[in-house]
């Protein structure tokens, strides 16, 4: 539990720290209040921006297909926040869709 609470202290702290460094506030988090910033966002509201993203495989014949969600432009300023290149996203829902096609073959 100890390296769980480090790191979620760390995305928080990076991100607020870059933030700070930007002059700038992260907008879209708020539900109901899209305008609504802050210059000091926890963790958790970052992480439940990514909440309903999907994987989905698809089969249809011979062929198969994986969708993966788009990220939003908020998803993809929190992951400038944190140092990460949305890039990551895509490798990661690449290695998945590839794992999930060869775990569907007989």
């Amino acid at each position: 539990m100890t390296i769980g609470l480090r790191v979620l202290t760390l995305l928080e702290f990076g991100a607020r720290r870059q933030l700070h460094e930007e002059g700038q506030k992260l907008v879209g988090r708020y539900p109901g209040n899209p305008i609504r910033a802050t210059a000091r966002p926890t963790t958790e509201l970052m992480l439940r921006a990514f909440e309903g993203l999907t994987l989905t495989r698809l089969s249809a014949g011979d062929g198969k297909h994986v969708h993966l969600t788009p990220l939003t432009p908020v998803q993809q300023r929190i992951l400038e926040l944190l140092d990460l290149s949305s890039t990551i996203y895509l490798r990661l829902a690449q290695h998945c869709s590839e794992l999930l096609l060869n775990l569907s073959e007989p």
